[in-house]
């Protein structure tokens, strides 16, 4: 599975931005999606997550309250859509997907990753 995300840029502290990520894959709807961000010297940590079906998801507490994850199966992407971001949101932002996820806010059990989408949120 190969995804591929995108909608990173620059954006000014409250504005907002959205993030997708297209998975190469007959069988998207098996797997499980999540967002994850890496900020300089920082651990990677999650920011959001959502179920093969779409019903469920999960927040981080980077997340909660300002962003909303969301998912296509039938365009195999899955969104990521944040508001009133701050600067402290600035890191590289990743998608990733697995199967039969048991703990979704655990980056260990995700096997597809993305590539990196930079974003910088200015004060």
């Amino acid at each position: 599975v190969q995804l591929q995300a995108s909608g990173g840029g620059l954006v000014q502290a409250g504005g907002s931005l959205g993030l997708s990520c297209v998975a190469s894959t007959r069988t998207f709807n098996s797997y499980d999606t999540a967002w994850f961000r890496q900020a300089p010297g920082k651990e990677r940590e999650f920011v959001a997550a959502v179920r093969w079906s779409g019903d469920g998801t999960w927040y981080g507490e980077p997340a909660k309250g300002r962003s909303t994850i969301a998912r296509v199966n039938a365009k195999n992407t899955v969104y990521l859509q944040m508001n009133r971001l701050k600067p402290e949101d600035t890191a590289v932002y990743y998608c990733a997907a697995g199967e039969s996820i048991q703990t979704l806010t655990n980056r260990d059990e995700y096997n597809y990753w993305g590539q990196e989408t930079l974003v910088t949120v200015s004060s």
